[in-house]
């Protein structure tokens, strides 16, 4: 009976002592995790460039940052701001054009002087950080008609010669 009270006692002892040697664990296991926590946000943050002072080098140097698209009819233009504006059923938009903006008319090169009042337009362009909305490429004219493919054209019927 006493070996079956002392093994009761023992027994009893370790589980009051398994919660505190359970978060003594704990604490040792995250003492020995920080410093890995710590130096990879150091990592991160020396990884992400430091914002720019001009916003058309941000937009440009962020290649994680997407062009948005956008497409309308030309509204009015700028030649010597080079800007050209849209307007939307909500509110116009007015894109930059830069240096770094690909101009085209026809799948053909184009200058800023080729963008004109009543035009149809189409391209993309970043959203830069004071707001102002930088055209990354801009495609004048309607788009052109979509060409058929090989298996498009052998699946529509040809069209018979009688009435």
């Amino acid at each position: 009976m006493r070996a079956v009270m002392r093994s009761t006692k023992q027994h009893n002892k370790t589980m009051k002592n398994k919660p505190v040697l359970i978060s003594s664990i704990c604490v040792i296991a995250l003492a020995l995790c920080s410093p890995l926590l710590v130096s990879a946000k150091e990592k991160k943050s020396a990884e992400s460039p430091a914002p720019s002072a001009s916003p058309s080098a941000s937009a440009a140097a962020s290649p994680s940052m997407r062009a948005i698209p956008y497409h309308g009819m030309i509204s009015a233009v700028d030649q010597s701001a080079k800007s050209f504006t849209i307007a939307g059923k909500e509110k116009s938009r007015v894109f930059m054009v830069t240096d770094k903006t690909t101009v085209t008319k026809d799948d053909q090169p184009a200058t800023m002087s080729d963008i004109v009042e009543k035009e149809e337009v189409r391209g993309s362009y970043w959203k830069n950080a004071d707001g102002s909305l930088e055209a990354k490429s801009v495609k004048l004219g309607a788009k052109p008609a979509k060409k058929k493919s090989k298996k498009e054209e052998a699946a529509s019927p040809a069209p018979s010669a009688t009435p």
